[in-house]
């Protein structure tokens, strides 16, 4: 069960980019929450998968000395699930705020890089992804933002 939940049901364990996988996947669970509850349900949820998360990733890594296996999945979803609540829930800010993780969840830039590389144990592995989902979903609605400006959109 522990192995489920860590691979987002499985989506982890596809053999090529499974981050980009996982991310994907999160972000179509994330669409449906939005659509059928509110934003303030997607941030909840966030925070509870986010808890539950740092505690299975511990258990885990314990139980195999391995930190942040590539087929744990589980930190792309709820981190891109925080770039959605804090950019908003039109089509097109959803996609920009995929895309914008992927982008800050594999160059790691600034201080995700810090954290991926210095905070071991389950919060290292969810924070990093915290903190990109938080830099997307900002991107994502400074991008949206200046694209209504300009009537771009």
């Amino acid at each position: 069960m522990q192995r489920v939940f860590l691979t987002f049901f499985g989506v982890g364990l596809i053999p090529f980019a499974p981050g980009t996988w996982g991310s994907v996947a999160g972000a179509v669970v994330g669409y449906y929450i939005l659509y059928f509850f509110s934003s303030t349900t997607l941030f909840l949820a966030t925070i509870l998968l986010t808890a539950v998360s740092v505690s299975v990733i511990n258990d885990y890594e314990a139980k195999t000395g391995e930190h942040d296996h590539k087929s744990i999945v589980i930190d792309e979803v709820a981190g891109v699930w925080i770039a959605f609540v804090l950019s908003g829930a039109t089509l097109l800010q959803l996609i920009l705020s995929l895309a914008f993780f992927r982008v800050f969840d594999i160059l790691k830039p600034s201080i995700i890089g810090r954290i991926d590389r210095d905070v071991k144990g389950g919060l290292g592995v969810m924070a990093d992804d915290i903190v990109a989902g938080i830099m997307a979903g900002i991107a994502s609605a400074m991008v949206y933002g200046v694209a209504l400006k300009f009537n771009l959109v």
